[in-house]
């Protein structure tokens, strides 16, 4: 067995992955074979993975500047691709660096260079102009999700850093949507282009929820009575609705999260923790989080206001029903109001009476140390068990973070377990352990 496949190997048993997909074996070859590709496939088949795979492949160990840029729309995006290539545990330094987050945090970062830089095209054009590291020896560029960064106005800043890349030698583009248009600045000569389309094994199901007032509160609230205890995104055109939508659910003591631009990042990442660990069923967004977000498979989605273009349609609905599976997507139609276009086939669904949803048997309780100080989620989970008396079914989801880490426990054990471990010492460290 080569070392590269013998790596590879290595790094997909770290991530509890038995084999590629086709498209990410696919894509793989075409990067390691082509210097310009672009790869066009649907939300949640793997595209990091596809790409990260190869760039990893191709770096230098005696290299000690950045060797990859990976560009992406959101903050979000980039702590995911920066999270996917730590588990990879290749040796090779990945950081994500983006707006909001402190520079003396970036700073901290340089002083010794990460192999792999993931960045908002913003800060990374700041930190360029800056002259914070060297671009020669820049050679993969990866401009992920890069029709949603020209779509959220970084067309600019994405020019400027082409413009400063001497040494590039691949370009990879990544897209969910098709008929794309790829701009001019980017430069591509003659690339290879890999489609895939939805494998037709996932089934998405649409369907209309009619609403008697113009104003959709009280049949949101009926539909999701009549869900029950589903995972699944609400998703509106507005930031403000948001906050309407979600003193409402509030009313009725529906437990769910909320997601958006204007929160700031701390809210916006634990919003998404406790939505994948369990804590929430419900997270209430705009398109922020239709796509490039690490979230989990979901029931359902929920049109609260249909968005403008199809593309956003079909990335909102790309959130449930991904390969493989099944998914409902819910639009919320007053009855006096026509369905756009894009549209075709829903059927109406008649909503009953239920009552309202069960609050979850999750809390996400807060842990002072992470990565940085050698905790890992094997030495988390064995405090837990030990000095907190959990039993197995009683821990959930463990995320590790640079400098704390976040957990998921039943409910009635959280308080308790509180008073055991605060102030407990794990590994060297003494760490503080609160409920978020």
């Amino acid at each position: 067995m080569s070392s590269s496949k013998k790596n590879q190997k290595n790094i997909l048993q770290k991530l509890g992955i038995e084999s590629l997909n086709a498209m990410q074996e696919e894509a793989m070859h075409a990067i390691h074979s082509n210097p310009e590709v672009v790869l066009i496939s649907p939300t949640g088949t793997g595209k990091t993975l596809a790409f990260l795979l190869p760039i990893i492949q191709n770096l230098d160990a005696n290299c000690t500047e950045v060797q990859a840029l990976i560009l992406v729309p959101s903050r979000e995006l980039a702590i995911q691709i920066e999270q996917v290539a730590r588990e990879m545990g290749s040796g090779y330094k990945a950081n994500a660096f983006f707006g909001g987050q402190p520079m003396s945090k970036d700073k901290s970062n340089l002083k010794h260079r990460p192999a792999i830089l993931i960045g908002t095209p913003g800060r990374v054009a700041d930190h360029l102009r800056k002259e914070s590291f060297t671009t020669d020896f820049i050679q993969t560029l990866v401009l992920d999700e890069f029709d949603k960064s020209l779509e959220v106005g970084f067309e600019e800043e994405m020019s400027e850093i082409l413009g400063e890349l001497p040494a590039l030698t691949k370009k990879v583009l990544t897209s969910a949507t098709h008929e794309i248009e790829i701009p001019e600045f980017v430069a591509l000569d003659n690339p290879k282009t890999i489609i895939y389309k939805d494998s037709g094994e996932s089934e998405l199901t649409v369907k209309r929820v009619l609403s008697p007032s113009k104003d959709k509160l009280d049949i949101l609230v009926s539909l999701l009575r009549h869900i029950g205890d589903k995972q699944g995104v609400i998703f509106c055109n507005f930031k403000e609705s948001i906050q309407r939508v979600s003193d409402f659910l509030n009313h009725y003591s529906i437990g769910h999260g909320c997601f958006y631009g204007g929160l700031e990042q701390y809210d916006r990442e634990m919003a998404l923790i406790k939505f994948r660990n369990g804590t929430h069923r419900l997270l209430l967004a705009t398109d922020l989080a239709a796509r490039g977000i690490d979230v989990p498979e979901m029931d359902f989605i929920i049109h609260y206001h249909l968005p403008i273009k199809e593309a956003e349609f079909t990335h909102r609905n790309g959130r449930t029903a991904r390969m493989n599976s099944g998914g409902v997507a819910y639009v919320l139609q007053w009855e006096q109001e026509e369905l756009p276009e894009f549209i075709q086939q829903a059927e109406v669904e008649e909503v009953l009476d239920a009552p309202v949803p069960s609050k979850t048997e999750w809390q996400t309780v807060y842990i002072s140390g992470g990565r940085k100080d050698k905790i890992s989620k094997g030495d988390i989970a064995g405090l837990f068990f030990k000095q907190g008396k959990l039993k197995k079914h009683e821990l959930g989801r463990i995320e590790l973070k640079q400098d704390s880490a976040f957990v998921a426990v039943e409910t009635s054990k959280a308080e308790s377990l509180i008073k055991l471990l605060d102030n407990s010492r794990l590994k060297k460290k003494k760490v503080r352990v609160k409920i978020v």
